[in-house]
């Protein structure tokens, strides 16, 4: 057993994801409230990877750990990846850490060597269903010599440890966020397994003594596991750190939300669909703590994560949580968006778009610069970076070969050839010459093309807007829904535009 010479000053918080797949949006959930805590107080925030089931280790999971969390600006102070004082912070790298204290807990009576198979507790736990008992280790080993044990059936060669529970178990705590709180009483829980790895119940309690946690946030799953680590630190005579255990993330059914049956579990999935990392966090911290009262009484859901640093306290954290609302996200996703300066936004478009295909990697200085004029149009349509892909996409194929969608091409009317002669003939006369350099003399402008098309569709053929610029943007954008037309025109240039719109007219 070992300890640092020099004591934690402040509050120290960690999170401590296992790599065992994408990581899971509950680790930011918490890790925003650890960070925001430790902040405020001067403390520190740590990251632990809790990596001891080597069963379900994912290869390049720990790596996303890292990826998503620096995506949410949750950066932390120690971690396998920047080290610290209390080095190393992977559990499988401390297995020479656990091992003291569990001849300590064996010495003193307070844990026993277990050699049943995996068959024979498969085989007690059915039968104790079957029956209606309640399930937990019966105790076979306890108190028996491995020579005694190896004459009964269902013996391992390869002992685990067990905590021996006691009768008279501590079951009750105060809590930071639930106030006083109880649990029921744990049976005989495997502390170290057959591997040499130890289990979560003693590992946490260990790598959070020796590494100075203060404070334990964590999801209210966790409240049955809280006695048994109560009693480890007691017996080992440690320093018990305040518990938080926070809301649950609920889905529609208000059932807590899972991998396998909500993708917006992974965490990687709100990087993929475009949503911005500030409203994301502003959405996580509305799951678990009210919005900003105003000094009129008023409620603001928006607030940065600087403002919730300023005004955190675990008394507000909701014990309940709330519903996992998609729709609130998105709301506040198009908000975040539309407050983006067009420079900043078509930066954070940029990846999107060249990861999605719709620009090459690398664009040149031209393409970028088109996407900077394009930003502004797309800005107040979008409630995540992926929507404009689609939006921008068509800027930047050639003009006489844009994809129409079959959904666009359906809402062709009849008269769609008519149409386009029409608008072609409109624009012919419209000078697309380059400006002088006193910024004169331009001619294809939007305010220039809008009005010369209503003259020519609207008032010359007496169509409704709808139809008369209905084929124009399907040729033009190749999509239903597109960045508004006439300046869309303006920044393809004359003839880009009277390409498409011939290429569109021949193809009908």
């Amino acid at each position: 057993m070992t300890t640092s010479s020099s004591a934690p000053t402040g509050p120290r918080l960690r999170v401590a994801p296992s790599p065992t797949g994408d990581p899971h949006v509950g680790t930011a959930y918490m890790a925003m409230f650890d960070l925001a805590y430790a902040r405020q107080q001067g403390g520190q925030f740590i990251l632990r990877i809790e990596d001891t089931d080597r069963a379900r280790l994912v290869e390049g999971s720990e790596q996303q750990v890292y990826d998503t969390l620096h995506w949410l600006g949750l950066t932390w102070d120690e971690g396998p990846d920047v080290g610290g004082p209390y080095a190393p912070y992977r559990q499988s790298e401390r297995l020479a850490t656990y091992r003291p204290y569990v001849d300590r807990l064996l010495a003193d009576g307070h844990a026993y060597y277990c050699w049943c198979s995996a068959e024979r507790l498969a085989k007690m736990r059915e039968i104790q269903q079957r029956t209606k008992q309640p399930t937990g280790y019966d105790r076979l080993c306890y108190g028996k010599t491995r020579e005694e044990r190896a004459e009964l059936p269902g013996f391992s060669e390869t002992p685990v440890v067990r905590m021996y529970i006691p009768d008279d178990a501590p079951l009750e705590w105060d809590d930071l966020i639930m106030g006083h709180t109880s649990a029921p009483r744990p049976d005989d829980q495997v502390i170290l397994k057959a591997d040499g790895f130890p289990t979560y119940h003693l590992a946490v309690v260990v790598d959070d003594h020796e590494m100075g946690i203060t404070h334990v946030v964590r999801g209210q799953e966790w409240i049955s596991s809280t006695p048994k680590q109560l009693l480890l630190y007691s017996w080992l005579g440690l320093d018990t750190p305040a518990f938080a255990h926070m809301p649950l993330l609920r889905d529609e059914k208000k059932a807590k939300i899972s991998k396998r049956k909500s993708p917006w579990a992974r965490l990687t999935w709100f990087q993929e669909e475009g949503y911005l990392p500030e409203a994301l966090l502003n959405f996580l911290a509305l799951q678990g703590y009210p919005p900003i009262i105003e000094a009129d009484g008023s409620e603001r859901e928006v607030f940065s994560f600087e403002e919730f640093v300023q005004r955190f306290e675990w008394s507000k954290v909701n014990k309940a949580g709330s519903v996992f609302n998609l729709d609130k996200l998105n709301w506040l996703n198009g908000h975040y968006i539309r407050t983006l300066s067009p420079e900043e936004l078509s930066q954070r478009l940029l990846p999107v778009l060249q990861d999605n295909g719709a620009l090459p990697k690398p664009a040149t200085i031209g393409q970028l610069a088109l996407l900077k004029d394009i930003t502004p149009l797309v800005q107040t349509r979008i409630t995540t970076l992926k929507e404009a892909i689609p939006l921008v996409a068509p800027f930047y194929v050639a003009n006489d070969a844009v994809p129409i969608a079959e959904d666009a091409r359906a809402t062709l009317p009849d008269n769609a050839g008519e149409v386009l002669d029409a608008a072609i003939a409109a624009l012919e006369p419209i000078s697309g010459a380059l400006p002088k350099p006193d910024g004169t003399g331009r001619e294809w402008l939007a305010p220039k093309i809008e009005s010369s098309l209503r003259e020519a569709l609207i008032d010359g053929l007496g169509l409704k807007p709808k139809v008369a610029f209905g084929p124009l943007r399907v040729a033009v954008s190749g999509q239903k829904v597109s960045p508004p037309l006439f300046e869309s025109m303006e920044l393809l240039g004359k003839e880009p535009t009277l390409t498409r719109l011939r290429t569109l007219r021949a193809s009908l």
